[in-house]
């Protein structure tokens, strides 16, 4: 691998990428637990 240096390769979308995963991971664990608690209250 000629005039490859470690660290220096760009990765700017591969970082957006897993902000949105995060993100959509957050915010899917939220709905879960407002529908949980819903189910809770509409059960009782």
């Amino acid at each position: 691998m000629a005039g490859y240096e470690h660290g220096k390769m760009n990765i700017e979308t591969q970082e957006k990428t897993f902000e949105g995963f995060v993100r959509t991971v957050g915010y899917s664990a939220v709905v879960i637990v407002v529908v949980l608690i819903f189910l809770a209250l509409a059960n009782g």
